[in-house]
């Protein structure tokens, strides 16, 4: 078949119009698969980083809305396998204009002492460290947030608060750099506790626990919920990541609706191309009667039609999972909303999987009209006039 590709190629832009038509939309339906499984992949498949393997989240077991004491952080550190335990208390708030979604990102209350040990990845000058650590109204920013609004060190940033009913004038005093979720803002828990009145004072959403080892994490997480288990205010322990995922499950079964969203659009390229494998065959009946009158067997007249068909798909493939890297680079630079996307990408499973999707789908749709074309007599093929 080898010897036959330049006829292959040859005749898959025959009609050039069709073809690149019929490649264009595998390659803009390739790139929305590519760019759902790069979703699906980042969200359910991907491996946490070692640093986030290492933190769990405690919350309040009925919900985030409901906040828990601030001092249950003590008896959280003297959990086995817990080697620091940090708050991490949700702000909100608006900044600027609420209505504009530039406008928003992360913002949390910690305690700054503790941001660098449990969060190493986080990386800022030892200076811009030491000047967060001294000022209570200070607050550090992540270097992708930085740059969209302009922030710099010594730059006064307000905060009016939703959940809290405060308004805080902050210090930009640090621009921190990581590979991952470096959109948040972080200030002194201490100057959120002390602007609040009497009886939101000292309670806590989440707190972040830095782990000894990653292997403990399911036994700590157990430890902590089994210490609560008969207080007022019972907690839920899990992983970083898990507590991201439950973000995403607020919009719904996405797991789901990503797999039903990828078949449909499957199906919908073996339509298309099926539809076109079946007139260019239909085209070419007397044609494939005078490839028989000149020996060439049905095997290799099918052969020759599917290996058309399948050009065409992966060509498609090719240029549809060039656009899905494109894409997945814009997102990487747009503003996270319900998780990070700053290492979103099409990985090498994903890639492979497109393309096999690709040459499936040109297999797929050109097997039936090829294998009766391929099988019709030839004097019936050289009669054929439609």
């Amino acid at each position: 078949m080898s010897r036959h590709l330049s006829l292959i190629f040859k005749n898959s832009l025959r009609n050039k119009r069709r073809s690149v038509l019929t490649i264009l939309s595998i390659a803009v339906s390739l790139c929305l698969l590519g760019v759902l499984m790069a979703l699906y992949h980042s969200f359910f498949h991907s491996e946490a980083p070692e640093e986030q393997a290492l933190r769990l989240i405690v919350r309040n077991r009925v919900s985030l809305a409901n906040p828990l004491p601030l001092s249950y952080k003590q008896r959280i550190a003297g959990v086995n396998g817990v080697k620091d335990v940090m708050v991490f208390q949700w702000f909100g708030g608006t900044y600027k204009d609420a209505r504009d979604p530039a406008n928003f990102f992360a913002r949390f209350a910690v305690d700054p002492e503790k941001l660098s040990t449990n969060f190493p990845e986080y990386k800022m000058s030892e200076d811009q460290w030491k000047a967060f650590l001294s000022e209570q109204t200070a607050c550090i920013v992540g270097r992708k947030t930085a740059a969209r609004h302009n922030m710099r060190p010594g730059m006064r940033v307000v905060l009016a608060g939703d959940i809290f009913p405060v308004k805080l004038q902050l210090t930009v005093r640090g621009i921190y750099d990581a590979d991952r979720d470096n959109e948040n803002m972080f200030f002194h828990f201490k100057y959120l506790n002390e602007s609040l009145s009497q009886g939101q004072m000292d309670h806590v959403g989440t707190f972040s626990v830095r782990l000894e080892r990653v292997e403990d994490a399911g036994m700590v997480a157990k430890a902590i919920d089994d210490m609560f288990r008969n207080a007022p205010l019972q907690t839920k322990t899990e992983t970083e990541k898990a507590f991201e995922l439950s973000f995403i499950a607020f919009l719904g079964n996405v797991k789901a609706f990503l797999l039903l969203i990828c078949g449909a659009v499957t199906f919908t390229i073996l339509l298309v191309a099926g539809n076109t494998m079946a007139m260019s065959v239909r085209e070419r009946v007397r044609e494939v009667g005078i490839l028989k009158t000149l020996g060439y067997t049905p095997g290799a007249v099918m052969g020759l039609l599917m290996g058309e068909s399948v050009a065409m798909s992966i060509l498609g493939g090719g240029i549809g999972l060039g656009l899905a890297y494109g894409l997945c680079a814009v997102l990487r630079e747009s503003p996270s909303m319900f998780t990070d996307m700053s290492r979103i990408t099409v990985p090498p499973p994903v890639a492979l999987i497109a393309m096999g999707v690709a040459a499936a789908i040109g297999i797929l749709s050109c097997v039936v009209p090829a294998y009766n074309a391929s099988r019709r007599p030839i004097v019936e093929a050289l009669r054929f006039t439609d």
